[in-house]
Formats: structure tokens, C-alpha cells, sequence
């Protein structure tokens, strides 16, 4: 059963949980079965994968293929096993995958990416930043938190309004946006 922020789509941000990392890592190593061979690495960004950062609870996990030559044969293996490819979703260089049944794992998003897309690089450079600088996290999360209770019903919004913040991080990291 679904939990009620999930039926409500409720914007909820909470203190980092030391579980994310387990689940990262159960999630991987699940994913690696079904495409291991057809991806370079898996990796764990967005929010949850920086230690202390509060976050919605969800993972996001980056499968990262060599090229594109690959994404079909990764496409059909991930539907065998509910996934449907919901394209990029407007962001080049990333490719969201959707679980269509319960599968016993926290929420999570599913993008496979190749390894020199935007999408990627830009989850890397903001990722690997904030693990090296607290203090951009610190003001990362302080947009975050501000922004979930001003658009607690409103996704959409709460997702524009991180743009100018991660963009000024990305900028910092040396990211050229």
C-alpha cells in the first residue's frame, strides 16, 4: 500500500537517512543482474546519494551505458522485467524508465544515460560538488526545504524553482550549463 504522501503527491523533504545507501545498493545490485553486462557503472545521484542532505525519499540511480548502440538490447531486458521506457522527459542525455508493479524497493527514479550525456554529467558534477562542499549542500537544502513547504502540492514548481540554485552550483563545480 502506497503511503499517503505518495496517493497525495505531497512535496515531502526529510533529514538524510543512512538507508538510502543500503538501498541504493540493494536497488544496483538488483539492476546489474538484468543489464550488467550492457552498462559501465551504476551510480547513485540526486539528493539522497549526498551523506547529510535532506531530500524527498527517493532514489535516483543513473545506469550508465557506453553509447546508444547498447540502449535497445538495455531497453527490451528492463521490459521483460516491468519497465517501460518513458523517453527523456524534456532532458537530453537521459532516458527515465517507470516500474509498472510493486517490486519490494523504496521509490525510486530509473534513468539510463550514456556515459558523455548532459543528463549524466550534469547528476555527476552536482553530486560529487556537494559531496566535496557542505556548504553548497547546506544551501542546496535550505532552497529545497523552503521551496516543499511553499509548494507542498505542486511538484511542477518545486522542481523550477531548484533551477537557479542547482544551475549556481553546477556553475561552481565548473559545469558549463
Amino acid at each position: 500500500m502506497k503511503n499517503i504522501a505518495e496517493k497525495t503527491k505531497i512535496v515531502e523533504v526529510i533529514p538524510y537517512d543512512p538507508a538510502w545507501k543500503k538501498e541504493f545498493i540493494r536497488l544496483r545490485d538488483f539492476l546489474l543482474e538484468i543489464t550488467g553486462d550492457l552498462i559501465m557503472a551504476a551510480e547513485h545521484v540526486g539528493s539522497t546519494s549526498v551523506e547529510g542532505l535532506s531530500a524527498k525519499p527517493i532514489i535516483d540511480i543513473d545506469l550508465v551505458m557506453e553509447s546508444y548502440e547498447v540502449f535497445p538490447e538495455i531497453v527490451q531486458r528492463l521490459s521483460q522485467y516491468g519497465y517501460v521506457h518513458q523517453g527523456d522527459l524534456g532532458i537530453e542525455g537521459r532516458e527515465a524508465f517507470r516500474r509498472e508493479q510493486e517490486d519490494g524497493f523504496m521509490k525510486y527514479h530509473l534513468y539510463v544515460c550514456p556515459k558523455d550525456g548532459k543528463g549524466y554529467l550534469e547528476h555527476i558534477a552536482l553530486r560529487d560538488y556537494m559531496r566535496l562542499n557542505p556548504a553548497a549542500a547546506r544551501e542546496y537544502e535550505e532552497v529545497k526545504l523552503k521551496l516543499a513547504d511553499q509548494f507542498r502540492y505542486d511538484i511542477d514548481a518545486y522542481c523550477e524553482g531548484k533551477t537557479e540554485v542547482v544551475h549556481s552550483i553546477l556553475r561552481r563545480a565548473g559545469y558549463i550549463i
